[in-house]
C-alpha cells in the first residue's frame, strides 16, 4: 500500500471547509456515533440550535436512506458502503453530502425524484408534504411514509442537488447534496 499524504488531504479538507468526512460501511452504530460527533462539533462551533437540528436531521435522513436501501437489497455491510461529508460553504451555510452505490436500474428513479423536488418552490413543497402525509402507508413497509426527502427540500437553503455516475458493473454511484 502506498503511503497516504495526510498533509495534502488535510489541506484539501481545509480548503473545502470539510468538518466531517466518513467513507466505508455504514452500520447503524456508526450512523449513531458519527451523529454524536457531529452534534458535539456543532456545539463547539456554537451553531444555533435550529441549524444544528437541521444539519443533524439532514445527516440522519441521508444516511438512513442509504441503510434502508442496502437492507431492501439484502446487501451486507461491505456493500452498504457510503461516503458522507459535512462541510461549510463560502457563505457559512452547512452542506451535507452523501453518496452510495445503487443498482443502475434504481438510479434514474432516485435522480428524478430528487430533481422533481428541487424544481419545486416552497409552496409546492408544502403542498407535496401535506399530500404525502395523507397518503395511506403500506403496513409492510420497512421505511417511513416518504416524507423525509420532501422535508429536506422544504428546509434546504437552496434546491436539493444530486448526481448519478454509471459504473461498469451494472451499478451506479448516486450522490446527493443538501445546503442548510
Amino acid at each position: 500500500m502506498h503511503s497516504i499524504d495526510l498533509f495534502s488531504l488535510q489541506q484539501t479538507y481545509n480548503q473545502q471547509r470539510i468538518m466531517l468526512c466518513f467513507n466505508g460501511p455504514l452500520t447503524r452504530s456508526l450512523i449513531e456515533e458519527i451523529g454524536n460527533a457531529l452534534r458535539n462539533y456543532m456545539q463547539r462551533e456554537n451553531a444555533t440550535t435550529s441549524s444544528a437540528m437541521d444539519v443533524f436531521g439532514a445527516y440522519i435522513e441521508l444516511t438512513q436512506n442509504i441503510r434502508h436501501y442496502a437492507a431492501r437489497k439484502g446487501w451486507d455491510d461491505a456493500k452498504a458502503s457510503a461516503t458522507v461529508i459535512i462541510a461549510r460553504d463560502a457563505e457559512g451555510r452547512y452542506v451535507v453530502s452523501a453518496g452510495n452505490i445503487v443498482d443502475a436500474n434504481d438510479g434514474p428513479e432516485l435522480e428524478t425524484r430528487v430533481k422533481t423536488l428541487a424544481a419545486m418552490d416552497k409552496a409546492e413543497l408544502k403542498a407535496r408534504y401535506k399530500e404525502q402525509l395523507r397518503q395511506p402507508r403500506d403496513e409492510g413497509s420497512a421505511t417511513g411514509a416518504g416524507l423525509g426527502l420532501i422535508d429536506l427540500a422544504r428546509k434546504a437553503a437552496e434546491p436539493l442537488a444530486c448526481s448519478l455516475r454509471t459504473l461498469d458493473d451494472g451499478r451506479a454511484f448516486f450522490s446527493m447534496r443538501v445546503v442548510m
